[in-house]
């Protein structure tokens, strides 16, 4: 299958949201280390989940 635009904005199984799905996640990870850091907790401690 051929997708031509891999940034489009698309559902389903394709190259695009494979994609944004990877942009997205690394957008999480960064926000998680960056939460440890600035608060000295991590991540579930800070919710209040543990």
């Amino acid at each position: 299958m051929s997708d031509d635009n891999r940034n489009a904005w698309t559902f389903g199984f394709t190259n695009g949201a494979e994609n944004w799905n990877g942009r997205l996640a690394m957008i999480g990870f960064v926000a998680a280390i960056a939460v440890e850091l600035i608060t000295g907790q991590g991540v579930l401690h800070f919710w209040g989940i543990i």
